[in-house]
């Protein structure tokens, strides 16, 4: 699990210490984690969660299945932001295809309409 966490920040382009502050977890337990020292407990993939919904914690736990979830299989927010930017493509022929919503508490969600 250590190595599909190290590749899930890079994903997000997040160091150690910004994946910690935005969990809420001591840093060390980052870095912990990260090595192989310990595995991650309860309230810090609870945190996982609720911070990154779109990752798909089977995949992180297990390696089963994809880095993200689909979007068939998001929550409903994830169903309003699709509702609210459908896949269109403009007179010049360029398409969405990411949207950052970015939160006061500096977390962020990373939304991709379907194709």
């Amino acid at each position: 699990m250590n190595r599909r966490l190290l590749q899930f920040l890079q994903a997000e382009n997040l160091t150690q210490t910004q994946f910690a502050d935005t969990l809420s977890v001591a840093r060390g337990s980052v870095s912990h984690i990260l090595s192989g020292r310990n595995k991650p407990g309860y309230d810090f993939l609870e945190s996982l969660m609720l911070h990154y919904p779109a990752l798909n914690l089977e995949w992180l736990l297990t390696g089963r299945g994809k880095m993200y979830k689909d979007a068939a299989s998001e929550d409903s927010e994830g169903s309003i932001m699709m509702d609210l930017f459908p896949q269109k493509t403009s007179d010049s022929g360029r398409k969405v295809n990411r949207i950052l919503v970015f939160y006061s508490d500096n977390t962020f969600e990373e939304f991709h309409p379907e194709e």
